[in-house]
């Protein structure tokens, strides 16, 4: 057996098995070159050497405002977004022990996009579009209260909590809907590209604003690390060992709500990174927390920067929602996952 790598401070203490560890530093690797080929594509070509010196020493090159201006902005909040749906993707299924959870299909999403519409119909023409993140992220705040206050008997059920998200996530989508049916046309096209996912438009704002949600909510979920572990043998085995289980499930579910709020909020409605990239990740690495969260990270943000990069380029000039892509790979691979899971 190879000998595990650990690290302790007075807060916390995670195992990494080595191999995990060089597959991360891959997928590092792997991330930085599908961005530096992002940062070279578009209806204008730009050689990968000088996208590199651009970063490395802005303002130098000729083609500084294309790329520090308008593609990297666009490539950082990607990755960002991708990540953070991956990793609240990652909790949701460790936590409820079904790898068919994630953000969307639990209804935190749902309740995102409905807040969001409401705020595109009703409140835009007021308060301005710039609080529209604020609006989302309070809705996806409210949703995964009330799930969780409706699974609670004696205690959260997993289960529940499932049956419950998805039938809440059907009503929301219902309710959006109706929305979008009484809204003027103009706020229709606009929701609707809101609800497909898109990174359109993204400047360094938005990225400075996504980006303190990530710092302190990734590094919270590093701490709950050997709590995500400990859960998987079973609530008891859990109980035994000491860890107060409701307490770490409404903690951890905070968490994942959180990410996946903020992410919908500055990207719209992305579906599927959560489902995806977890899964892709338990096939890289070992099933620890501490090796499968940077892992999805990773394979999430690389996944929306490939979906965008596609969407921006793939049919100039329009330029398609990323969430139209990561939705069309997303979709069989659900129905594959329902289909193993029957087997």
């Amino acid at each position: 057996m190879d000998k595990l790598l650990t690290f302790r401070t007075s807060l916390f203490s995670v195992q990494i098995h080595p191999g995990s560890l060089k597959i991360n530093c891959l997928l590092i690797l792997g991330t930085l070159v599908i961005a530096v080929l992002s940062l070279t594509t578009g209806s204008l070509w730009i050689n990968p050497l000088e996208v590199i010196t651009e970063i490395a020493d802005p303002n130098k090159g000729q083609h500084t405002f294309v790329i520090e201006t308008l593609r990297l902005p666009r490539v950082v909040l990607s990755f960002l977004v991708g990540g953070a749906l991956a990793v609240s993707g990652l909790i949701l299924q460790n936590l409820i022990r079904n790898p068919l959870a994630s953000p969307d299909i639990i209804g935190v999403t749902s309740g995102a996009s409905a807040a969001a519409v409401f705020f595109l119909s009703f409140l835009s023409g007021t308060l301005g579009t710039e609080w529209l993140p604020v609006a989302a992220i309070i809705g996806a705040t409210i949703t995964s209260l009330v799930i969780y206050l409706l699974a609670w008997r004696q205690g959260m059920s997993p289960i529940r909590l499932v049956l419950i998200g998805i039938g809440l996530a059907a009503g929301l989508g219902a309710l959006t809907t109706f929305m979008i049916v009484l809204s003027p046309i103009a706020t229709s096209m606009m929701a609707y590209v809101w609800l497909t996912g898109t990174v359109y438009g993204t400047d360094w704002q938005d990225v400075k604003a996504l980006l303190p949600w990530i710092l302190v909510l990734l590094p919270a979920a590093f701490l709950m690390a050997r709590t995500i572990n400990v859960q998987e043998l079973g609530d008891q085995v859990a109980i035994n060992l000491g860890v107060p289980l409701q307490q770490a499930r409404f903690l951890l579910l905070a968490i994942s709500v959180a990410l996946a709020g903020a992410a919908v909020a500055y990207a719209g409605a992305i579906g599927f990174v959560g489902l995806i990239a977890p899964h892709i990740a338990r096939q890289l690495v070992n099933r620890s927390f501490a090796a499968l969260a940077p892992a999805s990270m990773l394979i999430g943000g690389s996944l929306v920067i490939v979906a965008d990069t596609i969407g921006r380029t793939a049919f100039l000039p329009l330029d398609v929602p990323a969430g139209v892509f990561v939705s069309a790979v997303g979709a069989p691979f659900f129905i594959y996952l329902l289909y193993r899971q029957h087997r």
